[in-house]
């Protein structure tokens, strides 16, 4: 993850959606790297990361406190799931995702400019 990556100091996500992805993703397959024993079954065909499936969700490889400076414990090992959610404005792309788990930790929502892939700083006006 990059050091200018706003996820380093959010973790929203992490305590807002269930990681669901397909089991063999996990280290108890010959291919998976996802540590088995930080998931659960979700259904014959899915895992997902253990705390996410929760009513308050958080996940177990969280470390950290949201919105203040996180990281994830297994980044490298981290699900497709993980490496595919894009935080809000990563690559000119808008993330209304990302932007509902920022606003319900309440945290600020992060601008971006569309036509390039940099974040844009607030100016308090």
């Amino acid at each position: 993850m990059s050091q200018s990556s706003p996820c380093l100091d959010c973790g929203a996500c992490c305590s807002t959606f269930r990681v669901s992805f397909y089991w063999a993703e996990t280290d108890a397959s010959p291919h998976g790297t996802v540590p088995a024993l930080l998931t659960e079954q979700v259904n014959a065909h899915y895992s997902c990361m253990r705390g996410t499936n929760n009513p308050h969700p958080r996940c177990v490889a969280l470390i950290g406190n949201i919105g203040e400076g996180v990281r994830c414990s297994i980044y490298e090992k981290r699900s497709s799931t993980c490496r595919e959610f894009a935080y809000h404005g990563e690559g000119g792309v808008a993330s209304p995702a990302c932007q509902r788990a920022r606003a319900l930790h309440g945290l600020p929502p992060l601008p971006f400019d569309p036509q390039g892939p940099e974040l844009i700083p607030i100016i308090a006006a």
